[in-house]
């Protein structure tokens, strides 16, 4: 089992994962499969501990006029209704192929052919490859229209999650994909899956500010704290001595690499505080990372959509007065949620733990208030980071 704090989605095949039952996205940590008690749903009549559920099931079975769906679909429903009836939007029942696509996209890799997908006004899926990637290689466009995989054609309203699972499989393993190129022509393809790589954290030098550098997160999985330093030492080798952190859009992941990234920017002390329902109240804490940020001038964006463990990150930089916060309030995610692994390859995310900042605020429904606002621009423009810069090089804020 693992922890997670709310999750905002953001791209497609890439991160196509993100477009799962969550709102608001999610934070995780590990715990053992042996805390699970076997619950039966559908069984002989008066055997389970829902009998209801039962009596329902043999009334359909007896009476309903058209076909009824397989049991599995079945259960998966009642599942559904059952963990909804809790009536908590963060403790949700997750069917195994998003479980799946969303345990690899906080692994930071899977199994697939490098594909970024879209989808046309006309409602067709547009493939874009990466460079260098199983599906470069093999012939695949930027701009195909994917029409087929493994023979099968791409269903009218197909979702963008049943096709990330019709293309994802195991490493090594081959898929067959037709394809229509620009010009009109048609294109079948044997294409063998490799690991693909889902970098969290991207970097660069802000324009016309030599010694500026500026690194976005975009969710927090295993691989974040590590990325985030290379990125950082590669940014301090090309000069910079500011920095800005970029948080916008960030729903969330990995409560621990939400910590870990917190390392980079405070020399130790409080990040957050944990509280359960019976138990005492957990301090997190920042561990030591050596390195040239951690007294250098630093300002963090964010915005409606930073959520759960990157408001974790944003609010301990702001209580402990390591930076401002420049943007628009943060969504408001205060609680933490184990993930439960079932023997069936789905998932139950349970709302286990609240969570409070260095300076014991709650953000439930609330979020970070920024310490200067600054509407979203428009047209390409940047406020935001026009701000932050502004910050770095010492001109005082509004």
């Amino acid at each position: 089992m693992k922890r997670y704090g709310p999750y905002v989605a953001l791209g497609v095949l890439q991160v196509l994962f993100l477009t799962l039952a969550f709102a608001a996205g999610y934070v995780v940590r590990a715990s053992a499969a042996d805390d699970l008690q076997p619950l039966t749903l559908l069984g002989a009549s008066g055997a389970g501990k829902y009998p209801i559920l039962d009596e329902i099931h043999s009334l359909l079975a007896n009476h309903y006029l058209g076909t009824l769906p397989d049991d599995k679909t079945l259960e998966y429903g009642a599942a559904h209704g059952l963990v909804a009836a809790v009536g908590d939007p963060y403790t949700v029942f997750v069917e195994p192929p998003q479980h799946q696509v969303e345990t690899q996209s906080l692994a930071g890799e899977y199994g697939g052919i490098g594909v970024a997908l879209s989808q046309s006004a006309a409602g067709e899926w547009v493939l874009s490859p990466y460079p260098d990637s199983p599906a470069a290689t093999a012939g695949v466009l930027d701009g195909d229209v994917l029409l087929s995989v493994n023979d099968a054609p791409i269903a009218a309203g197909a979702t963008a999650d049943q096709i990330t699972e019709l293309v994802r499989g195991p490493i090594g393993s081959a898929v067959r994909i037709t394809v229509r190129h620009k010009t009109g022509s048609n294109a079948t393809l044997s294409i063998t899956r490799a690991t693909i790589q889902i970098p969290s954290v991207t970097f660069r030098m802000v324009d016309g500010h030599p010694d500026i550098g500026l690194v976005a997160i975009s969710r927090f999985s295993d691989k974040t704290p590590a990325e985030l330093g290379q990125a950082l030492a590669q940014l301090h080798t090309q000069g910079a001595q500011r920095f800005v952190l970029d948080l916008r859009d960030n729903g969330g992941g990995i409560l621990e690499s939400a910590v870990g990234v917190a390392g980079y920017f405070l020399d130790g002390g409080v990040v957050m505080y944990e509280s359960q329902r019976d138990g005492p109240e957990k301090t997190y804490t920042a561990p030591t990372q050596a390195g040239a940020v951690l007294k250098a001038p630093l300002a963090v964006l964010v915005n409606h959509n930073t959520a759960s463990a990157a408001e974790i990150v944003a609010g301990a930089l702001l209580d402990r007065g390591r930076a401002p916060l420049i943007g628009q309030t943060t969504y408001g995610k205060g609680s933490v949620q184990l993930v439960y692994d079932l023997s069936d390859g789905s998932s139950l995310h349970v709302t286990a733990y609240h969570w409070f900042t260095p300076t014991h605020r709650a953000l439930d429904k609330v979020g970070l208030p920024p310490t200067t606002p600054v509407d979203p621009g428009t047209g390409g423009s940047d406020p935001e980071l026009q701000a932050a810069v502004q910050y770095v090089s010492g001109a005082p804020l509004p």
